[in-house]
Formats: structure tokens, C-alpha cells, sequence
């Protein structure tokens, strides 16, 4: 009897990328699950805090990247688009790691919709808002998760 080689476990790292701030989730292919955890702003020079990702991408040790693309609703390129895209290629450079891009439609909306939840229940309270860009970040790794395995 053979058995199929178990693919290799893979800590990801996601950003929703936004002109303020980005947010940043973990996940993994072990458990197939990912996490909100933290979000980085912008500088004041509109360039990201690179000393921030390069904290986090130290910390967690991934061996891909993934950045969310925000495409229109009709599936079209804009200029959040562009700017996802080079912050993936600059990430790629930066840490010599292959970065995926997942298309992001509709996260901002789960993120507000799993955030209203989260504030019902009592586990956020409305101060937390800025969490809302790292769980669209989480909401971006789930999706690379969900298709990638």
C-alpha cells in the first residue's frame, strides 16, 4: 500500500492593503485556519511602515505571502489595485518569498459583518474598529486557505 506525501505545513501571512493603514492575518495549512493580527499604518509620506512588516514577517516566519487584490465588483482593475499589486511585488523583493495575490471583493463587508457580530456577543467593543482591516486580512487568508487545499 502507498501513501500520498502529506503536503508540507505552510505558515501564510496576509495584508489587506488600504491607503491609511494594512491590516495583517496569519494562518497555516495545518489547521486550515487563520487569525487577525495586527495592523500596520501608513506614514505620514504615504509609503508603508515597512519596519512593522518586517517585525511581523520576522516573527511568524512564513513561507508565502498573500495580499488581497481589490478588483471592482464587475471584476475590473483600479487604482487600490494597482497599489495591492506593487505592495505584493515589494513584499516579494523584500522578503525573497513567493506572494499570492487573492482576489478581495466583498472582505470589507464580511469583516464588517463578522465585527458587528463579534460586538454583539461582547468579544469587540466599537474602539476596536481599526480591527476591521486585520480581519479583512484574515478574511483574505481563509480564501487562499479554502482554495488552495
Amino acid at each position: 500500500m502507498s501513501e500520498a506525501a502529506a503536503p508540507a505545513p505552510v505558515c501564510v501571512v496576509g495584508f489587506d492593503v488600504g491607503a491609511r493603514r494594512t491590516g495583517v492575518a496569519v494562518g497555516n495549512t495545518i489547521s486550515a485556519t487563520a487569525r487577525a493580527i495586527a495592523v500596520v499604518q501608513t506614514q505620514a509620506s504615504g509609503q508603508p511602515d515597512w519596519n512593522g512588516f518586517d517585525r511581523l514577517v520576522r516573527e511568524w516566519g512564513p513561507q508565502l505571502l498573500i495580499v488581497g487584490e481589490p478588483l471592482t465588483l464587475d471584476g475590473e482593475e483600479q487604482a487600490a489595485t494597482r497599489r495591492a499589486r506593487e505592495f505584493a511585488r515589494t513584499l516579494a523583493q523584500r522578503y525573497q518569498l513567493p506572494v499570492s495575490l487573492v482576489d478581495e471583493r466583498s472582505s470589507s463587508k464580511e469583516a464588517d459583518r463578522r465585527f458587528a457580530e463579534a460586538r454583539r456577543n461582547g468579544s469587540a467593543r466599537r474602539s476596536q474598529a481599526e480591527l476591521l482591516d486585520a480581519m479583512a486580512a484574515q478574511i483574505i487568508v481563509e480564501r487562499w486557505l479554502g482554495h488552495s487545499f
